[in-house]
């Protein structure tokens, strides 16, 4: 059974930084995409940055320069970094992965199967 853990969030001042974790298990191989993916209230969910199995990645316009996604496949685990931080990053996070994407980092929610219960990223101004 795939579980996906989420860590990391927290409060934060504009411009700090924060590191989110994600902890895949029950993946027999590492072949699987990636993704970060948040939610305001009242907001629809969207997508953050997602990284392919081979490493691509790829970012929304809103965070790209500023958040990194990564990978430490030995660990099982998905990173998102982030930078710069802005109030209007506050959301609850979410990690999201799928064992059947092929190559290639996705954005779209339609690619991922498997979701974490979320994270929440308070930004203060």
């Amino acid at each position: 059974q795939v579980r996906l853990v989420e860590s990391g969030g927290g409060s934060v001042q504009a411009g700090g930084s924060l590191r989110l974790a994600c902890v895949a298990s029950g993946y027999t191989h590492n072949t699987y995409c990636a993704a970060w993916f948040r939610q305001s209230p009242g907001m629809r969910r969207e997508a953050v940055a997602a990284i392919g199995y081979e490493g691509s990645t790829s970012y929304a316009d809103s965070v790209r320069g500023r958040f990194a996604i990564s990978r430490d496949d030995v660990k099982n685990t998905v990173y998102l970094h982030m930078s710069d931080l802005k109030p209007e990053d506050t959301a609850m996070y979410y990690c999201a992965a799928d064992r059947g994407c092929g190559a290639g980092s996705f954005l779209g929610e339609w690619f991922y199967s498997d979701w974490g219960q979320g994270t929440q990223v308070t930004v203060s101004s």
